[in-house]
């Protein structure tokens, strides 16, 4: 009892003294605190890695109904767009071309329209998983805030479209990368401005949300480029190697890294926009500890 008695106190001074180092680390950081202080209550790489979860087991199957079901052209151009985007070459194209190539009618028998409309409502989970950590990033209660839930599949539809012309896009229209490389991100800004405005159901302004948009568009372009120089070489080694099932590994841990990414953007933006500097002239609510210090 002695030894734990000695102890206390000591134990007591470094809370206290952690707390006053994070005071003026506030005071002197102000931005930077804020912003561990936000990584902290997302759960940054928790929340990533549930969206690319969701995103694997349930938006994945989608793009198999959707190859089903859609029209020669639409499956010749989603080929197009994920060879485009990943840069794919030898084995990893011709599994592509095996999912979405023109000989669909056991695919569409095996699925059924109600198996496909069963997998449409259950990749709402990506919707609501992104939900989520958009209003963790915002700070946004659960209690109170209920969004209607053709949110959910209406961007669905808008990210289907998305990926679709998503190859010519990133061909600068047939011009090249120069071109290619600005008109997505201009198209990707404006796609993270709106899902970030649909998912919250305009709790938030659409000012406030154009920095989370910037930030989150800028990373997701990054990554795409840079997938080019890794994923055709990682994809062609693992089917080698171990067949289909090496293919999931490589792109699982792909989805990881661009949801971290997309978590990133998305609570940075929030952040930067509730700065005193930007929120006055953006019109950002406050954050939590502004609204809790107040009367």
């Amino acid at each position: 009892m002695g030894k734990l008695g000695s102890r206390r106190p000591s134990v007591q001074r470094l809370v206290v003294s952690a707390r006053s180092a994070h005071a003026r680390a506030e005071t002197r950081f102000p931005v930077v605190t804020h912003l561990a202080d936000r990584m902290v209550s997302v759960n940054i790489f928790d929340s990533a890695t549930r969206l690319a979860a969701q995103s694997f087991l349930t938006a994945v199957p989608l793009l198999f109904v959707v190859a089903a079901y859609a029209p020669p052209g639409v499956r010749h151009q989603l080929v197009t767009s994920a060879r485009t985007v990943f840069g794919l070459t030898g084995g990893a194209t011709d599994e592509l071309e095996k999912v979405f190539g023109p000989s669909t009618g056991d695919l569409r028998q095996a699925t059924g329209v109600v198996g496909g409309v069963m997998v449409l409502l259950s990749a709402t989970a990506v919707s609501r998983a992104l939900q989520r950590l958009c209003k963790r990033a915002w700070e946004i209660p659960r209690s109170g805030t209920r969004v209607a839930p053709w949110r959910w599949l209406a961007w669905l539809v808008l990210w289907l479209a998305a990926l679709i012309v998503q190859g010519p896009l990133r061909d600068g229209f047939g011009v090249g990368a120069w071109l290619g490389i600005p008109v997505n991100l201009v198209f990707l800004t404006g796609l993270w401005w709106w899902t970030q405005h649909l998912l919250l159901g305009g709790l938030v302004r659409w000012r406030p949300l154009l920095p989370g948009a910037l930030i989150t568009a800028t990373a997701v372009t990054a990554l795409t480029w840079a997938a080019r120089l890794y994923m055709p070489r990682a994809l062609n080694r693992t089917l080698s190697e171990y067949g289909s099932v090496g293919s999931v590994f490589v792109l699982m841990s792909w989805l990881i890294i661009m949801c971290v990414a997309i978590a990133l953007g998305i609570s940075v933006g929030a952040v930067v926009a509730q700065e005193p500097f930007l929120a006055r002239r953006l019109g950002s609510p406050p954050p939590v500890r502004d609204r809790a210090a107040r009367p």
